[in-house]
């Protein structure tokens, strides 16, 4: 273990660290092989985010905000453990469309081939397409266009 720390790539590190600047995200976690590296924030970043988001809707957000968690955590649990959702491959945004105003790649009912896209996940204003990983059809879609995304976060189950 001594030997692989030694060895890390300090350069990646400050590469990610970049990513996160320039992206304005929370956290970045990269996997290869048996490395695993995550880069996060510091705390004091995501309380500015949130003083300046507060005001912009004063009374109705925070009915909103309550009622929102509940209903989004009940179908991600589900989901999560669910062999057919495709997870998100990086932390982004979700589009289902290839530009605003065009069909979405899939709804629910669409029949999709194995390497189809059927989604583009935005990180560092590059769309990264998401493909089905085999044929089937898209029986739910957990995320709406234009939501923020976590690596690892199910996205579409395709049966």
């Amino acid at each position: 273990m001594a030997d692989k720390v030694e060895k890390l790539d300090t350069a990646l590190i400050r590469e990610l660290a970049n990513i996160l600047t320039d992206g304005n995200l929370g956290e970045i976690e990269v996997e290869h092989g048996e490395l695993r590296i995550r880069v996060s924030m510091p705390e004091p970043a995501a309380v500015s985010y949130a003083a300046t988001a507060a005001p912009v809707a004063a009374a109705p957000a925070a009915p909103v905000a309550a009622a929102a968690p509940v209903a989004a955590a009940a179908p991600a649990a589900p989901a999560a453990d669910n062999p057919n959702a495709v997870k998100s491959p990086m932390v982004g945004t979700a589009y289902f469309a290839p530009e605003p105003g065009a069909a979405p790649f899939v709804e629910v009912g669409t029949s999709v081939k194995e390497g189809q896209t059927i989604l583009l996940v935005e990180a560092m204003k590059t769309f990264n397409p998401v493909t089905a990983p085999k044929s089937g059809t898209v029986k739910e879609i957990l995320v709406s266009d234009g939501q923020p995304v976590e690596y690892g976060e199910p996205l579409v189950v395709i049966e």
